[in-house]
């Protein structure tokens, strides 16, 4: 029985309910007879589901927008959104670990209905902006790889389903090596192409420092706060709080302290290797396009087609291409495993999850094929930068209840975050939703 859990219940509105994603959950066993880096080990996978953030397709548009338009400048905020990120998903694990709920159960037991409806809703939006990234960003990937209709690749999307379904069956284990697998194919196209590129690599030191050009030229702020709501994502904090869970780390104080630890090991060092990717793809923007004088590419295809000129080899579109639509097959499982803990932790619904992937592709769907059949790649770059900008707006709603539990001694019992982690956090918190405010003033005073 897991006593330092039920006691804890004792600071909720409501008692601690089924664990989301049941099937998987403390599926894999810790070890607690291995070495440390044995136990280590066995935590390693979540944090590089989290990570898949930082390389959504949306937040390619963001930066290589950003990238080709202000050159190396925007990595300051990559590396601020990186901070960020890493002090919040660590309070996701904590949240998860010292509670035994992810973030959608915690505000559904901390919150009256009036509250926790609405925050599901946002929870959703800002899940169907993200796969309308992933839609748009798959279809341009199948388009430059295999020739693939922008129309059809969009309606091929929706078959993804069947990778996560057999994924799943296989075991959650799986679905990580899948994700890991991914992301260093990623890595490779990405250090290929960089040493083509040959940045300025004095320019991009300079870049990782923040300059207040940043919140006083409205252009800048917009894309700064596209790759903000790119990378530190909504969905991230309710994946993470869930998938965490996976591990079967017992219940006394002493294993929930070393379950913390290793897992935000396990989250920031994957986070820091995901800095590296988001930034290479705004460094390869800058150093191909912003040098050359071309500060206007946002649009992926058109990316694409002039790496090869720039570059001087005809090997880089295909790199770019393969990236791309590695990103969209990894974010499609992360999205759906988010919508899964959201509907079911603030529902308390299950649905089967191929029902779940068809009702969240399926809405993303129709604006995505609207827009691409319409307006072209020029509409599908705008449409992915704006659900970046939607994403950072919904993200207070999410920030700001993670804050709030994981600083409260009442539900967290002994591992209540330290006063200054919470100090940060809250930092972070107020920083978001001032940006955000912000970016509405100038957006309504145009």
């Amino acid at each position: 029985m897991d006593v330092l859990g039920s006691k804890q219940d004792s600071g909720w509105r409501n008692k601690r309910g089924e664990a989301s994603l049941s099937d998987v959950h403390r599926s894999i066993n810790i070890s607690q007879s291995g070495s440390r880096w044995r136990r280590l080990a066995a935590f390693a996978g979540p944090g590089y589901l989290v990570a898949v953030g930082y390389m959504d397709p949306g937040n390619w548009a963001t930066s290589l927008a950003g990238g080709s338009k202000f050159g190396y400048a925007l990595l300051a905020v990559a590396l601020l959104s990186n901070l960020m990120a890493i002090v919040l998903q660590s309070l996701c694990a904590r949240l998860a670990i010292a509670s035994g709920r992810d973030l959608a159960q915690a505000c559904r037991d901390a919150f009256p209905k009036w509250v926790s409806i609405p925050l599901w809703a946002l929870a959703e939006i800002a899940i169907i902006a993200t796969d309308i990234a992933e839609v748009i960003g798959t279809a341009i990937g199948l388009n430059l790889i295999f020739g693939i209709p922008l129309e059809l690749g969009v309606l091929i999307t929706a078959l993804d389903v069947f990778i996560i379904l057999y994924l799943q069956k296989m075991g959650f284990r799986w679905v990580e090596a899948f994700i890991i697998t991914l992301l260093g194919v990623i890595a490779v196209c990405f250090a290929i192409q960089i040493f083509l590129a040959d940045p300025q690599w004095g320019g991009v030191i300079r870049g990782f420092f923040p300059t207040t050009e940043i919140v006083t030229n409205p252009e800048m702020l917009y894309l700064a706060l596209g790759i903000l709501g790119a990378t530190v994502m909504p969905h991230n904090l309710y994946l993470h709080s869930g998938i965490v869970q996976t591990r079967n780390y017992g219940h006394t104080l002493p294993e929930k302290k070393e379950a913390l630890t290793y897992a935000t090991i396990d989250s920031t060092v994957a986070l820091c290797f995901a800095l590296l990717i988001n930034a290479s793809i705004l460094i390869l923007a800058a150093a191909a396009f912003n040098s050359t004088g071309r500060t206007e590419v946002a649009e992926l295809g058109e990316a694409h087609s002039l790496l090869a000129p720039l570059l001087g080899l005809a090997i880089a579109p295909t790199l770019f291409g393969i990236a791309l639509l590695c990103c969209g097959l990894n974010s499609t499982v992360t999205a759906t495993l988010a919508g899964q803990i959201v509907m079911e932790g603030f529902l308390k619904m299950k649905l089967q999850p191929w029902i779940r992937r068809l009702i969240t592709r399926g809405i993303a769907i129709i604006p995505a094929a609207f827009v691409t059949i319409w307006y072209g790649d020029a509409g599908t770059a705008e449409l992915l930068i704006l659900t970046q900008v939607v994403l950072s707006l919904q993200l207070s709603f999410a920030v700001f209840p993670l804050v709030m539990f994981t600083a409260s001694k009442a539900k967290m019992g002994e591992l209540v975050a330290p006063i200054w982690l919470s100090g940060i956090a809250w930092l972070i918190a107020v920083v978001i939703a001032g940006l955000n405010v912000k970016l509405l003033v100038d957006f309504v005073s145009g």
